[in-house]
C-alpha cells in the first residue's frame, strides 16, 4: 500500500467536503449541495491527476471504517429531540411506511413501463435504503447486487440534490417532516444533508433511514413479486 497515495486521497476527500461545506454555508441554496459538490470535486481532481478507483480504494476503506461510529453518533441528536419523536410517533411511522411503499411501487412500475429487464427492475427496487441492506434484498430477489449498489449511490446523490429543491418548492418548512423525507428517500447521504440543516432534521432523518430499511427488508419481496406478476 502506497501510504503517501492513501494520505493524498484522504486529504482530497476531506478537503472537498470542507470546501463544499463552506460554500453551502456561504451560499445557502439547494443547488449548492455538500454531497453533490464534494463528489464532483473529488471526481474532477482524480480525473485530472490520473488517480484510479483502485488507487482510491485503500483510503476509502479507511474512511468507511468510521461510518459505524458516525452512524452510532446519530443517537445523540435523536436523544436530544426524543420528545418531538414520541409526540409524533404515529405520524412518523405512517409517513415512513407510506413513503417507502410508494417509492418502491412507482420505481418498479416506471421501470416496467420503460421496458427495463426484470433483473434491472429488481435491482432498482431497494434503491432508497443503505447499500448493505439494499444489496441483501437484491440478492434475495435474484437481482444484480452491483447494479443495486450503483442505483443506491446515485439515489443518494440525486436525493440530496433534489430533495431540498422540492421541499422548498412545496413550502415544506417543518423540520420533522423535512428530516423524514431526507431519510426515507436518500438514506445516509440524505441524513448528512439533513444534519447540515439542523439537529431536528438530522435526528428525524436518522430515524427514517433506519425504519425505512427495516420496512423495506420485509415489504420488498412481497411488493416486487406482486408488481412484477
Amino acid at each position: 500500500m502506497n501510504l503517501l497515495l492513501v494520505f493524498i486521497t484522504i486529504a482530497v476527500t476531506i478537503g472537498a467536503y470542507l470546501l463544499s461545506r463552506f460554500l453551502s454555508q456561504r451560499y445557502p441554496h439547494p443547488l449548492v449541495n455538500v454531497v453533490f459538490l464534494s463528489t464532483a470535486m473529488i471526481i474532477a481532481v482524480f480525473m485530472v491527476s490520473g488517480i484510479s478507483i483502485s488507487q482510491y480504494q485503500p483510503g476509502q476503506n479507511m474512511m468507511t471504517f468510521f461510518l459505524g461510529p458516525a452512524t452510532a453518533a446519530l443517537a445523540i441528536p435523536l436523544y436530544r429531540n426524543r420528545k418531538i419523536l414520541t409526540e409524533n410517533l404515529i405520524s412518523v411511522v405512517i409517513g415512513i411506511v407510506s413513503g417507502t411503499t410508494v417509492n418502491m411501487a412507482t420505481t418498479v412500475l416506471v421501470a416496467k413501463l420503460l421496458g427495463l429487464s426484470k433483473v434491472t427492475v429488481i435491482s432498482l427496487a431497494p434503491k432508497s435504503v443503505t447499500v448493505p441492506i439494499a444489496v441483501s434484498i437484491s440478492q434475495f430477489l435474484d437481482g444484480d447486487p452491483s447494479l443495486t449498489s450503483v442505483f443506491v449511490i446515485a439515489t443518494g446523490i440525486l436525493g440530496t440534490f433534489l430533495t431540498p429543491i422540492l421541499l422548498n418548492l412545496f413550502k415544506v418548512t417543518n423540520p420533522l417532516a423535512r428530516g423524514i423525507v431526507y431519510g426515507t428517500t436518500a438514506h445516509g447521504q440524505g441524513t448528512a444533508t439533513a444534519l447540515a440543516e439542523g439537529s431536528v432534521q438530522g435526528s428525524m432523518s436518522g430515524v427514517a433511514m433506519g425504519l425505512a430499511a427495516i420496512y423495506t427488508s420485509f415489504a420488498a419481496p412481497f411488493l416486487v413479486s406482486r408488481l412484477l406478476g
